[in-house]
């Protein structure tokens, strides 16, 4: 079930009617059992997964929690770690193993003819493996007591408003919060309601309209030159920004009409001056994640000079794998690794250069990463790279798949997005309208569902992080 959909919009509402009207209990098995149908109706045989490492994290959790040392753990960790990983393995990296093992295979002309299977990619496979498999890694470590409610620990892996794409949240965050027993409350309910009407804005008004201008070009780079690969590329930047975070807001707003509180996932990114400060605004869930439970393991800056260059490159190459099972993600993650270490290695020089000329550099290297990130192989990212900056000529609409008057509205929307973007990076625009008086609020919200009613594009399109 997608957010930007009828159907959310009539499961939702029914969703919450009930909630507010049973009591605690009630309203666990209420939501366990709306997160299970709104993953079944994705593809209903799926939601064995969520059940299976549900189960195993629980039992491995419960078990950890009786045994003193970290040695006795270990085989209940490795367990949890076998399966969940067994299974994000088989669904979304066994063809591409495969394939690499096929290509080193005919470099020396060794016989081998892999089994490639043809299972759909499970929608949220990687967010609900990570969400659950962090609870295992804290239960193991000792900094988290295992959950005794199974109901309790069911929610927490399976919380729709959350379960396909994230924020990845911890456990010591989510699951105290479903005992608690939360009343109807009107302040929490316009505040989540403002969240979702943004991100509805930004999903169904600014990344579905540019992605019709994005997908054109990078499905056949080949058809296109100079300036419609920058075209594309900036505004594909603006795409999966207004997209994902767009997700999350709709998924913040939805668990906080609710009474839950979701961790933050994006800080206006694009206004960093450094990859680091990038990193810690964006996709905040998954890059704490890697930095918990891949970094910090690995020794993370407690190490020699060596040790912890590697240590940061290893982490993003990770992080690229987890996108996806593609070299292109890889490409991404090596990248954003080797700016960081390049940052690093440079942080003790005195170089000192105003912050705009900083921002806008360091938002060029993460636009030179996203060619990565957006083609669909390695060769079209270097023949987009190679050819941005040659025959630029005058856009074509009809190639864009978009009409003039419609490439204009993209155009100027999208700037209007920046604009307002940072604006409220300075002054907490988002704050200011909560505290309008309650007849302006309304006038403002009702004139930003009829612009997402009258500009959004109403085809239900998937959300682009549901892939991975």
């Amino acid at each position: 079930m997608l957010f930007n959909s009828t159907q959310f919009l009539v499961f939702f509402p029914i969703v919450l009617s009930l909630y507010f009207l049973l009591r605690q209990r009630g309203r666990l098995w209420l939501l366990l059992l709306a997160s299970y149908y709104f993953y079944m109706c994705w593809q209903p045989k799926y939601v064995v997964l969520i059940l299976i490492s549900t189960i195993i994290d629980y039992v491995a959790g419960l078990w950890m929690g009786k045994l003193a040392s970290k040695k006795k753990r270990l085989p209940l960790l490795i367990l949890s770690l076998s399966v969940n990983l067994g299974l994000l393995f088989f669904f979304k990296y066994f063809n591409f193993f495969n394939e690499v093992l096929l290509d080193f295979a005919s470099l020396f002309r060794i016989p081998f003819s892999p089994s490639l299977h043809k299972l759909l990619l499970p929608v949220g496979i990687s967010f609900y493996t990570f969400q659950t498999l962090s609870y295992s890694i804290d239960v193991y470590r000792g900094k988290l007591n295992p959950e005794k409610s199974f109901l309790k620990f069911a929610v927490f892996v399976s919380f729709f408003p959350q379960l396909v794409a994230g924020p990845i949240e911890r456990a010591s965050n989510l699951i105290p919060q479903f005992s608690e027993e939360y009343s109807f409350d009107k302040e929490r309910i316009i505040n989540g309601l403002q969240l979702i009407l943004w991100g509805f804005f930004k999903k169904i008004v600014i990344a579905d309209r540019i992605a019709i201008i994005v997908d054109s070009v990078y499905a056949n780079p080949h058809d296109f030159s100079g300036g419609y690969f920058a075209l594309a590329t900036y505004l594909f930047a603006i795409q999966i920004y207004c997209d994902f975070s767009g997700y999350s807001d709709i998924a913040i707003g939805t668990a906080r009409i609710m009474g839950f509180d979701l961790m933050t996932n994006f800080k206006k990114p694009y206004f960093a001056i450094s990859i680091k400060e990038f990193w810690s605004k964006w996709h905040i869930s998954l890059s704490t994640w890697f930095r918990d439970y891949v970094y910090i393991p690995l020794g993370g800056n407690r190490v020699s000079k060596f040790s912890w260059y590697r240590n940061i490159v290893i982490t993003f190459v990770v992080s690229g794998i987890w996108h996806g099972a593609n070299w292109t993600f890889i490409a991404w993650g090596f990248l954003h690794g080797f700016y960081l270490l390049i940052e690093t290695v440079f942080s003790s020089k005195r170089i000192k250069l105003p912050s705009l000329i900083r921002g806008i550099i360091t938002f060029h290297l993460i636009l030179l990463a996203w060619v990565f990130f957006r083609s669909n192989s390695i060769g079209d990212a270097v023949y987009i790279l190679k050819n941005t900056f040659v025959s630029w000529e005058i856009i074509d609409y009809s190639l864009l798949r978009i009409t003039e008057q419609k490439y204009w509205f993209v155009i100027v929307a999208t700037l209007i997005f920046i604009v307002v973007e940072a604006i409220d990076e300075k002054w907490n625009v988002s704050m200011k309208i909560r505290n309008l008086g309650r007849a302006v609020r309304p006038i403002l919200y009702l004139g930003m569902l009829i612009v997402i009613m009258l500009f959004g594009v109403w085809d239900s399109s998937s959300f682009i992080y549901f892939q991975f």
